[in-house]
């Protein structure tokens, strides 16, 4: 996935319309969530949701529970029966989407075949890693593996230039880490402390798995260890990853060889696929020096064992549930403190979706998708650019000539909703029912393919990098544009009918449109025209009021203490936080030229801002494990969902109002602190 399209976790409504008088049949879950015992002055997010939270606790399988989880189980149940009547179908054609989502299933639900299979569809690969006799031969291997689905030691992709938006450039970036995330390995809380530890053992495990004695694989085991805390010392801090200028380092193929004696990027990227390429974007140069010495200061025993833990790492799931177990243990339980595996079948409907999610789509389109869904979200969505044209005319702090370039990028935001006009074409993957993991891997291998493939041809600015059943969005700068999937349109209690407008633009105007829109004009997007190239288009003065501006929403967001002594990165998330506050915004002042507003319709007994208000927070209704919370403060560039509800809240005034916030309340916040950007 391109590491400069922005992904937002939203919220969405079933928009099929009923009567009134049916719908006062159903539960509004507006009222139903609420915990009415918890001060709205105080938590808003908890008054909002903590009701249904005491109703339906966390699962044993699941890291959190809410409404991600709910609209996934809903979008499961249906990729299920999708895969599950493909899999009866033993006579489709070879080659039809059918026989290939059919095969991909069935070989995932064979645990017995999978279980004999144990190690070997990667033996051919293993063996590979274990014939390297030199750092060419290690270095060619690695850029191998990167055509089968695992990324050690770096990370590469092809993908619009940033700074020339109609073509497409070879990038490489800092990556290669077991734990993701570079403060992992030095952090010094206990909770850190422990993951390491864990970590260590759980290579050790896998050593084991692939044949090698407990002293021989204890011993590698460290080894790896130093090996990946090297790189991360190497590795730029989270936030730093945020800033698109400092990330952006063309050279040519020649220049950055010149910089890495040990290693011949014409070769590498020959071996990656794109032997044509004369530049590469280098996004962190310092870590590339490193990474060239590593390959002479660490041995080349140790590299394989890290090569070998990398490649089963990344396929675990994939084999025997010897191998399954302890990815599960590490990864799931002590990153995440989810206590026991999903069913088989929800992991491998999962992994089926993620592998053909461009076939099963079509399949969800036509049979799942309500009629007019397509149409209402861009209405919404128009709605919502309207408003937002409205603001920026109307803002204090930015001058007209900054103002006209602002509208000029707003108008020529494209809007991809509902699913793409055309589908990929995923007919040279070869499916069967003989290896799940062979499976997974042909998908990896075409999926790289696919990608690489796009270099020297001109950008397809129809492409689309999620499903239509994928509960997300993203806003992609280098396209100015932003999409929202099809299954955006489900929100729980709302099955049937249609929800009134203070729900509607909460979630839908809000935390989507206002929200993937405001991304074009965060700390990063900002920095793009609207073309999508790295441009500048700001006045200095116009520049720095935005920066002051973005700068208080840092330091807002850095004072939550979301656990003991744990606090979020306001640097980091201030995109995702910016985009939140601008969306709630947007999304309310769009509600405010809707006839539910203007009449002060009372429904269930609430006004129009307090549904508005309330809608807003059931975006964000989602209850998480403390291990779970703990790891996205270290990882994620979105702040904790509660905070991502309390925080743009608590800089509106129309909410102050509504809920009769006043000093010495938790989500008060006075004048002078509240933060107003767009």
């Amino acid at each position: 996935m391109n590491k400069r399209i922005v992904l937002s976790f939203i919220g969405a409504a079933l928009l099929t319309g009923c009567s009134k008088k049916e719908e006062t049949a159903f539960e509004d879950p507006v009222i139903t969530h609420r915990d009415t015992t918890v001060n709205p002055a105080d938590d808003f997010f908890m008054y909002a949701n903590g009701g249904w939270f005491k109703k339906n606790p966390i699962p044993a399988s699941e890291s959190g529970n809410g409404i991600f989880r709910t609209i996934q189980d809903t979008i499961n149940a249906q990729v299920k029966s999708i895969c599950e009547k493909a899999a009866k179908n033993t006579d489709a054609d070879k080659g039809s989407n059918e026989q290939k989502i059919g095969d991909f299933y069935a070989s995932g639900m064979d645990s017995i075949t999978i279980d004999k299979q144990g190690i070997k569809p990667l033996e051919a690969h293993m063996k590979r890693i274990d014939a390297i006799q030199d750092v060419p031969a290690l270095l060619s291997t690695i850029s191998y593996l990167h055509t089968i689905g695992t990324s050690p030691a770096y990370s590469f992709y092809v993908s619009q230039d940033d700074k020339i938006s109609t073509q497409y450039s070879v990038f490489v970036w800092q990556g290669g880490l077991g734990l993701g995330d570079r403060d992992y390995y030095f952090n010094t809380d206990a909770e850190t402390v422990k993951i390491r530890t864990e970590y260590q053992k759980h290579l050790q495990m896998l050593l084991e798995q692939m044949g090698h004695d407990k002293t021989t694989s204890q011993k590698e085991a460290e080894a790896v260890m130093k090996l990946e805390t090297a790189l991360a010392k190497a590795s730029r801090k989270l936030e730093d990853l945020r800033d698109p200028i400092g990330n952006y380092n063309k050279m040519a193929i020649e220049k950055f060889s010149a910089t890495t004696p040990n290693i011949d990027w014409k070769k590498e990227v020959a071996v990656l696929g794109v032997p044509k390429a004369d530049t590469v974007i280098v996004g962190q140069p310092e870590f590339f020096t490193a990474l060239d010495k590593l390959t002479k200061s660490h041995s080349l025993a140790d590299w394989k064992a890290y090569l070998k833990c990398q490649l089963l790492d990344d396929y675990a799931p994939y084999l025997s549930s010897e191998i399954e177990k302890e990815n599960f243990r590490f990864y799931s339980t002590v990153l995440n403190g989810v206590a026991q595996q999903k069913p088989r079948w929800k992991r491998v409907v999962e992994e089926t979706n993620g592998s053909l999610g461009e076939l099963i789509g079509q399949v969800y389109v036509k049979d799942y998708l309500p009629k007019g869904s397509k149409e209402k979200l861009l209405e919404i969505g128009n709605r919502i650019r309207e408003v937002y044209a409205e603001r920026i005319k109307e803002l204090d702090w930015m001058s007209e000539p900054t103002k006209k370039k602002a509208l000029h990028k707003l108008s020529k935001i494209v809007m991809k909703v509902g699913y793409p006009d055309k589908w990929k074409d995923m007919g040279s993957v070869s499916i069967d029912r003989k290896s799940y993991c062979a499976n997974v891997m042909a998908v990896a291998k075409w999926q790289h393919h696919e990608m690489v493939s796009k270099f020297g041809k001109p950008v397809d600015r129809t492409e689309w990098h999620m499903y239509p059943q994928t509960y997300n969005a993203y806003y992609n700068p280098t396209n100015n544009e932003i999409v929202v999937p099809a299954c955006n349109i489900i929100v729980p209690g709302f099955e049937g009918r249609m929800p009134d407008d203070a729900v509607l633009y909460a979630i839908i105007g809000g935390s989507t449109f206002g929200h993937e829109i405001t991304h074009g004009f965060d700390d990063q997007g900002s920095q793009y025209d609207e073309n999508g190239n790295l441009k500048n288009w700001w006045t200095p003065e116009d520049l720095d009021r935005f920066r002051a501006k973005t700068k208080l929403i840092v330091e807002q967001f850095k004072g939550y203490e979301v656990l003991p002594k744990k606090f979020i990165n306001g640097s980091a998330t201030q995109g995702e936080n910016i985009a939140d506050l601008g969306g709630i915004i947007m999304g309310y002042e769009a509600f405010k030229k809707t006839a539910q507003y203007k009449n002060n319709e009372k429904i269930s007994g609430l006004t129009p801002d307090e549904r508005f208000f309330l809608g807003y927070a059931y975006a964000w209704m989602m209850n998480m494990k403390d291990e779970y919370l703990a790891r996205l403060i270290m990882t994620d560039v979105h702040a904790p969902v509660k905070y991502r509800t309390n925080g743009p809240l608590s800089n509106m005034p129309e909410f102050h109002k509504t809920f009769g916030i006043k000093p010495g309340d938790k989500m008060y916040r006075p004048d002078s602190l509240r933060v107003s950007i767009w």
